[in-house]
């Protein structure tokens, strides 16, 4: 079994579990009511096309190679990550408006990402073509966030006492297989992680924060919805990078700089996250 071949195991795996324990502490009237009040329309809009384009500026502004910026811009198209309903239960945000964003862009993704990709990879030289099967992957998103969620809010909904009985053992095995996977991940990359240097760390990181500062701006008056939209915009679907990176760029540099970027990103969510649940109240608070 390839190295790639177990990347992926251990990240469907992973998400699967800790969707699954989302799914399991919420219903289905919660997921909806939270996408009505949202302001979807704008969320969409800026997920796949502003921060692209975010992308795309920061590495022409940092002189970024070919590999280092077709991994940012894959990024960059594959918007609101697995783990933000995750993040969004630590930080104590509205866990229902990250569960119904995080089961919409999947499908929205599986059509959009490759679309977006290639308008955005013509902005760097010799980027090459993408290799993208939408249906395929469409499979792999229904399969390891939409399908876990749903099966949670439907035993949440129709056996509420064995939901409650194995929300803890679902969130302790699939955290403990992300941690293994994020290990993992890390430890066949980190050569080629540490050869990356710091331009392109500092690059993504600037993609990052900006991309948090108008999600935040975009998630309305009430701070659980406005940190949803934040940590969403700026945690990008390193899974599905990660496959457009292995069907399309194997063997380059491109899936080092995925790698790379997508543990900044999770770092970078990780320390918003703490700040949010342990530190003093934001002076972004409306």
């Amino acid at each position: 079994m390839t190295t790639e071949s177990i990347i992926r195991l251990l990240t469907i795996g992973a998400l699967s579990g800790l969707l699954l324990g989302v799914g399991l502490r919420l219903t289905i009237h919660q997921v909806l009511d939270s996408l009505r009040r949202c302001r979807l329309a704008l969320i969409v809009v800026v997920n796949f096309v502003v921060v692209p384009a975010l992308a795309v500026t920061a590495a022409w502004a940092f002189g970024l190679s070919r590999g280092i910026s077709i991994g940012m811009v894959l990024l960059a198209a594959a918007p609101f990550a697995p783990v933000v309903p995750v993040f969004a239960r630590m930080a104590r945000a509205d866990l229902a408006l990250a569960a119904g964003l995080t089961t919409l862009f999947p499908f929205l993704s599986a059509f959009l990402t490759p679309w977006v990709c290639q308008l955005a990879l013509r902005a760097v030289p010799d980027a090459g073509a993408v290799r993208f099967s939408a249906g395929g992957v469409l499979l792999t998103l229904l399969g390891t966030v939409t399908l876990p969620l749903a099966l949670g809010i439907t035993v949440n909904r129709l056996a509420p006492v064995l939901g409650r009985r194995a929300l803890r053992p679902v969130e302790i095995f699939s955290e403990c297989i992300g941690a293994v996977s994020l290990a993992f991940v890390t430890i066949t990359e980190f050569r080629s992680v540490l050869a990356i240097g710091w331009a392109p760390l500092l690059a993504m990181t600037v993609v990052s924060e900006v991309s948090l500062l108008l999600g935040w701006a975009m998630g309305g008056p009430e701070r659980g919805a406005r940190r949803v939209v934040g940590l969403g915009t700026s945690n990008r679907n390193i899974a599905l990078a990660l496959l457009v990176a292995i069907q399309s760029f194997a063997g380059t540099p491109v899936l080092s700089a995925v790698v790379a970027n997508g543990l900044l990103l999770i770092s970078l969510g990780l320390l918003h996250v703490a700040l949010w649940r342990f530190g003093p109240q934001p002076r972004l608070a409306a």
